[in-house]
């Protein structure tokens, strides 16, 4: 397959393009756009075929679901059995943005995008050009990060290309993602809601419309023992090729630790994951990629995956990357970080 590439400028996208889009989605094929946390790999969400081409292109296990991507409320009500009044305060609050609500969902939607459960996983986007693909076709779009299965999602045209490319339909180029990691994603089945995988809409966001929201005792456990009820939950995710390593407690303690372990491996290449705040401490590593700034969570959230990718770039050996406080988005990016090291942390004593 030969895929082509529609490359716009400033989410500008014309009509004709918007048509070519909507008709591939119509005709059961991939079409990979930005949103503002990673970039998808979409198809029409109601076309059970096109939906099993999004497993086959990623090389994804078939039990791990998909969310549907919508342009406006209003489509929610075919999608989902029933809709709780908790969702209603959620949607008002969050939505466009990086917030995936599961309900228990419709007759109408495929065991292929629930994989197999009595749920369904939905979320609005808010990234512009997302926003005109979606509410040109009408469609829900189910689509899960644009990258083969287990590596890192791509957060530009670059990434998705070396993994996708003739493997999908269309590729839409809206450049550089803005969060950097895939939407929170809220259980609304259960009661009170559970968080089942952290992003860009923090617990102390959504505790300002559900004071009693609980967090998945799984979002820190890289382990793959359980019945995935969201993306990210269960399988290896976000895995760069070389070993990667979390160092977790106080600042000054990580970078002594890390310091440490680069002595110890002078034979190997080293990739460390620092921060504006530490960067230029380590002494002996092959390569520093500097996240941001660790008043800036967002920056480094938008850098982490990027990061990943470049450590990949430069075949390193071993990626020593420095842990953050599991509060605020850090819960996210600490979720990310642990799944790349597959559990591997290094605490500060």
């Amino acid at each position: 397959m030969k895929t082509k590439i529609i490359r716009v400028k400033d989410d500008q996208i014309d009509n004709s393009e918007l048509e070519v889009i909507d008709e591939a989605f119509k005709a059961g094929k991939l079409v990979v756009f930005p949103t503002e946390t990673v970039y998808g790999l979409g198809a029409n969400g109601l076309d059970e075929e096109a939906s099993m081409n999004i497993f086959r292109a990623k090389g994804r296990p078939a039990d791990n679901p998909l969310i549907l991507h919508i342009a406006e409320v209003s489509q929610i009500r075919e999608l989902v059995d029933e809709i709780p009044d908790i969702a209603v305060n959620l949607i008002d609050m969050f939505w466009p943005g990086p917030l995936t609500l599961i309900f228990k969902r419709s007759k109408m939607i495929s065991d292929v995008i629930t994989g197999g459960l009595d749920t369904v996983a939905i979320r609005m986007p808010s990234h512009p050009l997302a926003r005109k693909i979606l509410q040109h076709t009408r469609l829900p779009i189910a689509a899960p990060s644009a990258n083969l299965s287990g590596k890192p999602s791509p957060t530009s045209l670059e990434r998705v290309v070396e993994d996708l490319d003739g493997k999908v339909d269309i590729i839409v180029d809206g450049g550089r993602t803005n969060y950097g990691i895939e939407s929170t994603v809220v259980d609304l089945t259960e009661n009170p809601p559970i968080i089942l995988r952290p992003g860009g809409v923090t617990t102390e966001d959504l505790k300002v419309i559900v004071p009693d929201i609980r967090t998945d005792s799984t979002i820190l456990d890289a382990s793959d023992d359980r019945i995935p009820k969201s993306p990210g939950q269960k399988y290896k995710h976000y895995a760069p090729i070389a070993e990667c390593y979390t160092f977790a407690g106080a600042l000054d303690i990580i970078v002594k630790n890390i310091n440490k372990q680069i002595r110890e491996n002078a034979d190997k290449k080293i990739a460390v994951l620092a921060t504006e705040e530490t960067k230029d401490s380590y002494e002996g590593a092959y390569m520093v990629i500097n996240l941001g700034s660790r008043d800036n969570l967002i920056e480094v959230a938008h850098n982490l995956f990027e990061a990943l990718r470049q450590c990949d770039d430069s075949k390193v050996d071993v990626i020593y990357a420095e842990g953050f406080e599991f509060r605020g988005l850090g819960v996210g990016i600490m979720n990310r970080l642990l799944k790349a090291s597959s559990g591997r942390v290094i605490f500060g004593l």
